[in-house]
């Protein structure tokens, strides 16, 4: 295959040899369920989307009926429910009920997600909290002063002033890497294209990102998926060989299969109208691309180049060599230097062979111990992010690359805390990123000037009285506490 076909073609080509497993916020587990929905319905099923708009359109419903009980107690009258209405509230604590729980199990490890975005959208949701309050006032006031009895009045006063003073003390609670000095924001990290995504080159991505494998016969080829049926042809092709290992094909059977075909067929993005015909024609006829191909693609452009590489499974011909195999198509296609060497396998062998090679890990680990393994980038998931360990990292040179971030807030995020660089899906939106789109500094905001105010405010309550103002035996009872004059 030429690889002056990769463009415009290379998106379907890349979706088809890649995979959209590891979109943001989806583990693992969700992505085998994306995966398992796509193969008996043929098309990706955003249930995701779907849970989301129903759980908003009966959180609307139970908002109502709050309002409503809001208004009856302000006349001074009770709010009585229909059964109809007092199903549906059943409805709507079950349907809760049972999308958390199946929530929590597809997306265990994605929670910290949720974390994230607090660190984004907490002061807006306290602002919105304090405003809630202060438009609930009035009426909770008009009911108070018709309670007959005091001991739910002094209930009611004393919920609502607790709920109060838990709001004005949540923004001593926040933290945000975008909450920061003025001058002390980095520059913006560079965008690595996900799956080799084309943009990376159209809009000066730093680097290009994907996954290989290795043929029978010792071709290192581009291929998340451990089998072929997703992306390919091959149960037209190769029936009988369906749900064999990817890798168990030599590279002239790899070439016989279309793989970007399927995308057409199925639109499982709703992308392909959005395609002029010259593209559908490059995209219908795309072929397996081999790494060789990808390598040249970026040595051209002068990106650089991060990939996973899978081990073959026992028995195959390159299992112990695949390292080796993979490493001389590397230093026959393109400059060492541009290559992010991700695989831990015999890292300390391929240094000493290639030394140019951009050595990069996927764990944390102590700063001796990677600059021991010769370490110069770590590629994390973007949940393990943290400002404190990104700048440890940076101040011995060592850069730390996230994946896979595609929202704009994520990416504001990962500005904030310092990262180097980004591996994302949307290059084409992020590029066009000039600021963080929440950035809060002690003189930009009156949020932040009440949020350092209240900070000082409680250190002063928090003052010990020094040992020498303490009473003494001939002194007056009480403590001699310093006093604030004013001038």
């Amino acid at each position: 295959m030429n690889t002056s076909r990769l463009s415009p073609a290379w998106p379907a080509s890349m979706v088809a040899n890649g995979d959209d497993t590891k979109e943001p916020g989806h583990s693992r587990e969700s992505a085998a369920a994306a995966r398992f929905n796509f193969g008996t319905l043929g098309f990706w099923f955003p249930w995701s989307l779907v849970l989301l708009v129903v759980a908003a359109a009966l959180f609307t419903y139970i908002a109502l009926l709050l309002v409503l009980a809001v208004c009856l107690l302000t006349e001074g009258q009770r709010l009585y429910l229909h059964w109809s209405h007092k199903t549906g509230i059943v409805v709507t604590l079950g349907f809760s009920v049972t999308a958390t729980a199946i929530l929590s199990d597809l997306w265990s490890k994605e929670w910290k997600t949720l974390l994230l975005s607090l660190q984004v959208t907490a002061p807006f949701l306290h602002v919105a909290a304090v405003s809630l309050m202060a438009i609930l006032s009035w009426p909770i006031a008009l009911h108070f002063f018709r309670m007959n009895k005091k001991v739910r009045q002094v209930a009611v006063l004393g919920l609502y002033l607790s709920m109060l003073f838990c709001l004005y003390l949540v923004p001593l609670g926040m933290y945000s890497p975008c909450i920061k000095e003025a001058g002390t924001l980095g520059p913006a990290p560079t965008l690595i294209g996900h799956r080799g995504a084309p943009m990376a080159v159209e809009a000066g991505g730093e680097g290009l990102e994907t996954d290989v494998t290795i043929s029978y016969d010792g071709v290192p080829f581009l291929m998340h998926d451990s089998t072929l049926r997703r992306t390919t042809n091959v149960e037209e092709v190769f029936p009988n060989r369906t749900h064999h290992d990817a890798s168990m094909f030599t590279w002239a059977e790899l070439q016989q299969l279309n793989a970007g075909d399927w995308f057409l067929l199925r639109d499982p993005f709703s992308t392909v109208s959005s395609l002029s015909e010259a593209d559908r024609s490059q995209a219908q006829n795309q072929s397996v691309p081999s790494l060789a191909q990808f390598l040249e693609v970026a040595a051209r452009s002068g990106r650089l180049v991060l990939f996973d590489l899978r081990r073959p499974p026992y028995g195959h011909p390159y299992s112990q060599s695949y390292i080796n195999t993979t490493l001389q198509v590397v230093q026959a296609h393109i400059n060492s230097s541009q290559v992010l060497w991700l695989p831990s396998e015999d890292r300390q062998v391929v240094q000493a062979v290639d030394p140019e090679l951009q050595q990069t890990s996927e764990e944390k680990a102590s700063i001796q111990e990677l600059t021991d393994n010769h370490i110069s980038r770590l590629n994390l998931h973007y949940s393990s992010m943290s400002q404190q360990q990104i700048s440890k990292y940076w101040s011995v040179n060592i850069s730390t690359n996230l994946y896979v971030i595609s929202q704009p807030w994520l990416y504001t995020l990962a500005w904030c805390a310092g990262a180097q660089s980004v591996t994302t899906n949307s290059i084409h939106i992020l590029s066009n990123i000039n600021k963080p789109l929440f950035l809060m500094t002690h003189e930009n905001g009156p949020y932040s000037k009440f949020r350092t105010e209240l900070s000082d405010v409680w250190s002063i309550s928090s003052v010990n009285v020094r040992p020498d103002l303490r009473s003494t035996p001939g002194s007056p009872s009480g403590p001699h506490l310093p006093t604030i004059t004013e001038e």
